[in-house]
């Protein structure tokens, strides 16, 4: 199923695809390739275990090969939206030993951009966790501001914090600061605190 978002100009138009059955995980190349307006994807866990008579873990580990299937071509295809990872059931449990918590860290790690909410008192949580947090964009502007005078002195790789520094690493800074500036984290004074950094 591809459900439509955005304005009413064909233009402005973005498409999600929600992942829902073997099927379509078996198909999910020609749903990636199948209009340029698809912006991401979501898994639709719920109808997916009915499709294949699946029983929901705490673990979710029946629905990894799905999951994994999704990011990877959500990512392989260039999605801008990404994927969004399935909703968590037990919405009354917001606590920090909840099982939203540990679905939002367990699809933070495996590259979701996102999760659904089934409830208001879910979006706090998920919000939060999928944002990065402070420590980290903190290390990916140093390291770019590090990068900057790299650059400068023409070097391709070089050291930080003893740590070999290459283009896959200071792309997933970006990637980082890129995703810092759209949940609002107020970044300028790190920049200011770390222009001066230097690659070693």
């Amino acid at each position: 199923m591809i459900a439509a978002s955005g304005h009413t100009n064909a233009a402005n138009i973005r498409l999600i695809a929600l992942i829902e059955s073997a099927r379509a995980v078996m198909d999910i190349r020609a749903i990636c390739a199948s209009v340029p307006q698809l912006s991401g994807l979501i898994f639709a866990a719920e109808d997916f275990s009915l499709d294949l008579s699946l029983t929901r873990s705490p673990g979710l580990t029946e629905f990894l090969f799905a999951r994994q299937t999704i990011v990877a071509a959500a990512r392989a295809y260039d999605l801008d939206g990404g994927a969004i990872d399935l909703a968590c059931i037990d919405y009354k449990d917001t606590t920090d030993a909840g099982p939203l918590v540990g679905e939002c860290v367990d699809g933070a790690g495996m590259g979701f951009a996102g999760k659904q909410c089934i409830h208001p008192s879910q979006t706090e949580v998920v919000e939060r966790l999928f944002a990065p947090g402070v420590e980290k964009v903190r290390a990916a502007i140093r390291l770019l501001c590090a990068e900057r005078r790299a650059e400068e002195q023409g070097r391709g790789s070089w050291t930080l914090d003893g740590k070999m520094v290459d283009r896959p690493v200071i792309e997933t800074a970006r990637k980082v600061v890129e995703k810092a500036q759209l949940a609002g984290i107020e970044m300028a004074q790190f920049w200011q605190k770390y222009k001066d950094t230097k690659p070693e």
